[in-house]
């Protein structure tokens, strides 16, 4: 059973939904990535999706797109994103490492591809990856991926939109394992009105065809929408909201901001369970 896995079984245990935030690795900088990522965990977050930087990410809407194009900058590529793993992993003389929280790469082929993807999968298991979102591969030409990954025990993850057709529903089914994300809105991330009545639909969709969980992004952007998509879903995802506060915040500060808007998220979540 894969860290994801084990970590959806205990929160079912507790009657808690996972947060699940998302940050682009190597941005601000790549020296913030790391204390970033703890302050999620520190903040209440649950598992973390880890974005690797990519030229032309078209699933991504302006924001997580400028916090790509500034990764990029610094010349963060993917074998750079497996490292900042390994240290998270790992620790340092001066903070713990982490062997709990699981980390979920997403991005694009193309750094994939390039790399390989039996030296990619092999990379991503010693570094300590636990599952992989790769927007653009279609899922009918991953069953070779899904078998290299699932041998290291990693997941790979797929997204559904408002638009996935029922045939495309039941083949994501058959090949996904961890949890799928369901894309809440049509276009990219960070856009559109939040439809809770046309997500809550679409959900008992895919319920119907799997017994993964479900976790829903695109559109999270406070406490308030996290705790209602979880009224029905497995998780909420937060990106887009996630950076906003990054750019937001002083210099230096980036970890401090994120820890306290998680904070909030998480207790208005939390919040549900007690009521």
């Amino acid at each position: 059973m894969s860290r994801i896995s084990k970590t959806f079984e205990q929160l079912a245990q507790q009657g808690r939904k996972a947060l699940i935030p998302y940050v682009t690795a190597g941005d601000p900088h790549p020296s913030a990535t790391l204390p970033v990522l703890r302050a999620m965990v520190e903040a209440g977050a649950d598992m973390i999706e880890l974005g690797v930087p990519f030229s032309d990410p078209m699933a991504d809407g302006p924001v997580i797109q400028r916090s790509s194009e500034r990764a990029l900058k610094h010349g963060v590529g993917l074998a750079d994103v497996l490292a900042m793993v390994a240290e998270f992993r790992r620790g340092d003389a001066n903070t713990a490492g982490d062997s709990r929280t699981p980390v979920i790469l997403m991005g694009y082929a193309n750094p994939i591809e390039a790399m390989g993807t039996a030296a990619f999968v092999e990379a991503a298991a010693k570094a300590g990856v636990d599952g992989v979102i790769v927007v653009d591969y279609p899922p009918e030409e991953c069953g070779e991926f899904v078998k290299l990954l699932r041998a290291k025990d990693m997941d790979l993850l797929f997204l559904l939109a408002p638009t996935s057709t029922q045939q495309r529903i039941s083949t994501i089914a058959r090949l996904a394992s961890g949890y799928i994300y369901y894309v809440s809105l049509k276009g990219t991330t960070g856009a559109g009105h939040l439809d809770l009545a046309d997500v809550r639909g679409n959900v008992a969709r895919i319920r119907a065809e799997s017994g993964l969980p479900v976790g829903v992004g695109f559109g999270i952007r406070d406490g308030a929408t996290a705790r209602a998509i979880c009224e029905f879903a497995d998780a909420a995802i937060i990106g887009s909201r996630v950076i906003q506060e990054m750019e937001n915040a002083p210099p230096g500060e980036a970890p401090q901001r994120v820890r306290a808007f998680l904070q909030g998220v998480r207790t208005v979540m939390d919040q549900a369970k007690a009521a």
